[in-house]
């Protein structure tokens, strides 16, 4: 018997949810329960009735109950669901013609209860594939069909794009100073109460593409100073609908720093393989999008990077320092100081301390501890005052960098003043770089007296 006519309309996306829950891919799910990819697709899809074989290899395989595969099969939702319109989707880059799934996370950040949802939900790096597949392959379809939401609505002009840009300026500079805890309520609050509705109103081509490219540098910073928080699963769903919005402007440059922001994110899960994706993806975009010799060396520096973390060791094959080692110089070649009138905004951050910090940081990882620590120290005396944050993250790498030397006394004259400044902050990261040097200084000197004076010190200052 067929299943009803409205799983061919609306599909499954339960069983959609239940997949990505599993971190699996529709290859990797197809396969591990005996079908081809095509199958498994319009089982989604609601296309095709699962036979009874196939759900009990399901529920097997996924260790639930029978009853719970065959409630990712109904049409109607469960009772404990929210209503339709309040739905959080998993993001498709596969579908442009909506902006109600952006709009629909956006108002849950303004819920308490559903907020709390968003910061517990895990990072799935089986939807990275999908996204990376839709953005490099898929049609850009423009802006026109994003205008059709409220054709009574207000004509957005070039004012309204430029308060958007003017916004998030603000938004990022004090994300640099205070950390993301301070800031993100502001930033999450104006794309509900102004962005959304700019979005649903009516706009030319023109002006709906700088629109939609505002509006995904801003969606990018609501993720990433939720990954600053330590909220993964949260950042990955901004990100996702950050490029979304960035490929439906047709803005290869914002498409390029959204990618390098998820290859961050992968970096620092140790997500070695994805990072190299990304942060390759995020190379193409910038070479799709002509991007000046100041963007593209950022975007090296984002590679040479991810090559480090993948290596996963001090002492990485040949070909990984190869790699690692001309990333770097070619980022280095590259560079220059001078931001270009078309360069985009988000590159003016990126200056020759952070050109450096990020080498350090790349060559620690490798085991060129004393390379690290020269870059590190460097950069420590150029970072402008204003980049709290990226002066704290850097203390902390001179720390392990002069830890890995051997040299205690100068890990130490770093990392104290990392600890203060971490206080200040309102970033996991920050915490959370500072737990990671203590705990490697106690097991490589469990017995000495200053290091167990600088862990009892950070105890009392960040408690435990």
């Amino acid at each position: 018997m067929n299943q009803p006519q409205r799983h061919r309309q609306d599909g499954r996306p339960e069983l959609v949810r239940a997949r990505i829950r599993q971190d699996l891919t529709q290859e990797q799910a197809a396969e591990l329960i005996g079908v081809a990819t095509t199958t498994w697709s319009r089982w989604e899809r609601g296309e095709q009735r699962m036979r009874p074989v196939y759900r009990a290899r399901l529920a097997q395989a996924w260790q639930v109950a029978a009853a719970e595969v065959e409630r990712w099969l109904e049409a109607t939702p469960p009772a404990h669901d929210v209503p339709d319109e309040e739905r959080i989707d998993d993001v498709d880059l596969a579908v442009f013609d909506r902006t109600d799934a952006t709009d629909r996370l956006w108002r849950w950040e303004m819920d308490a209860s559903r907020r709390h949802l968003l910061a517990t939900l895990p990072f799935v790096s089986g939807l990275l594939g999908e996204w990376l597949l839709a953005w490099r392959y898929d049609a850009t379809p423009g802006v026109a069909l994003g205008r059709m939401a409220t054709p009574d609505g207000a004509r957005v002009g070039w004012s309204d794009v430029q308060r958007v840009h003017e916004a998030h300026r603000a938004f990022v500079q004090m994300d640099h100073q205070f950390g993301a805890g301070l800031v993100r309520p502001a930033v999450t609050d104006f794309m509900n109460t102004t962005l959304a509705p700019l979005l649903r109103s009516r706009y030319s081509d023109d002006v709906g593409r700088a629109l939609m490219s505002a509006a995904a540098r801003l969606s990018r910073t609501a993720g990433w100073m939720a990954f600053d928080l330590g909220a993964h699963g949260q950042a990955q769903q901004h990100l996702g609908q950050a490029l979304k919005l960035a490929k439906q402007a047709d803005d290869d440059l914002t498409c390029a720093w959204i990618l390098a922001a998820l290859a961050q994110q992968a970096c620092d899960l140790e997500h070695g393989r994805w990072a190299i994706r990304l942060a390759g993806a995020a190379a193409e975009a910038g070479q799709r999008g002509h991007a000046s010799p100041k963007v593209m060396s950022s975007l090296h520096l984002r590679q040479a990077r991810a090559f480090a973390v993948a290596a996963g060791t001090e002492q990485p094959d040949p070909y990984t320092r190869r790699q690692v080692s001309n990333l770097i110089a070619e980022a280095e070649d590259t560079y220059t100081p001078t931001t270009g009138d078309n360069d985009p905004a988000w590159i003016a951050a990126f200056g020759p301390a952070e050109l450096t910090a990020e080498a350090g940081y790349c060559w620690q990882r490798i085991g060129e501890h004393q390379c690290g620590v020269e870059h590190a120290e460097q950069a420590l005396a150029s970072f402008a005052s204003g980049f709290i944050r990226s002066i704290q993250f850097n203390r902390v790498h001179a720390a392990q960098a002069r830890l890995d030397l051997g040299d205690l006394d100068g890990a130490l004259a770093h990392a104290r003043p990392a600890v203060g400044a971490a206080k200040e902050l309102t970033s996991a990261r920050a915490v959370a770089q500072v737990r990671d040097f203590a705990t490697r200084l106690t097991q490589r000197h469990p017995h000495n007296a200053e290091a167990r004076e600088f862990t009892d010190y950070l105890r009392r200052e960040l408690g435990t």
